[in-house]
């Protein structure tokens, strides 16, 4: 059962929350450096990263007075599952429907 999936598409459907996990697919970073290209404050990013950690896509740990964030792909991983089902399913159907297509036009 994919119980996450709601959560995980809930924190990527807000575009900021999807712009940092794409900066963080690029490596760690802080809340400074993510904050950054958004203009938001310090609170605005906290509660953005906040929801992705719950989300289990982000883990944040301390370095001295700085929050250092990192991408966890291994949440990631429920998403690949759902999707290869979806792509199974739609390769599936597309096969059948041009089995009938070929059926149809040997047929006359």
């Amino acid at each position: 059962m994919l119980t996450g999936l709601p959560r995980t598409f809930g924190a990527l459907a807000d575009p900021t929350r999807l712009a940092i996990v794409g900066r963080l697919s690029h490596g760690e970073a802080t809340m400074g450096e993510l904050a950054a290209p958004h203009r938001i404050t310090p609170p605005a990013i906290t509660k953005h990263v906040g929801v992705l950690v719950d989300a289990g896509l982000v883990s944040r740990r301390r370095v001295g007075r700085t929050v250092v964030c990192a991408l966890r792909p291994e949440a990631i991983s429920e998403v690949e599952q759902w999707l290869g089902d979806l792509t199974s399913y739609w390769n599936r159907t597309v096969d059948r429907l041009e089995e009938l297509l070929r059926e149809d036009h040997d047929g006359h």
